[in-house]
């Protein structure tokens, strides 16, 4: 008699890059305008943020986000993000670290957020040490 089968345990394990986020920028909800939190780390299918509170996960968020200049002549973009985990910041338990997984974004709007993946996210500075995945 066979015993039972073990499920096999899934973990998805990403393979684009991430880079930390050399620049600063707030991610405020798009209809309450409350900060949400910094970016931190970005990659071109979601990021990192740092947040004064715990946010709700697997919660989806409309994001607005204030654009630089020299990415583009739009002031800001929305787009739709889900909260994938959350925990106490590492290095100041205050904090709250949360990964995001964009779960909607305008066609344009995808290349204005490669743009600043390419611009501002820098792979130098990028901690590998730090447990940043956005889901796991």
């Amino acid at each position: 008699m066979a015993g039972p089968k073990k499920k096999e345990a899934s973990i998805e394990r990403r393979t684009r890059e991430r880079r930390t986020f050399s620049h600063y920028m707030r991610l405020m909800h798009e209809n309450t305008g409350e900060l949400v939190g910094h970016l931190v780390n970005i990659s071109q299918e979601g990021f990192r943020l740092e947040s004064l509170r715990p946010v709700p996960v697997d919660k989806d968020f409309p994001l607005r986000i204030e654009l630089p200049r020299d990415i583009t002549d739009k002031p800001y973009m929305v787009f739709v993000a889900r909260c994938r985990w959350c925990r106490p910041d590492r290095i100041d338990p205050s904090l709250f670290d949360a990964g995001f997984e964009i779960t909607e974004m305008m066609p344009g709007d995808i290349e204005i957020f490669r743009l600043i993946f390419e611009r501002y996210g820098s792979i130098d500075n990028y901690q590998s040490n730090r447990a940043d995945y956005l889901w796991r």
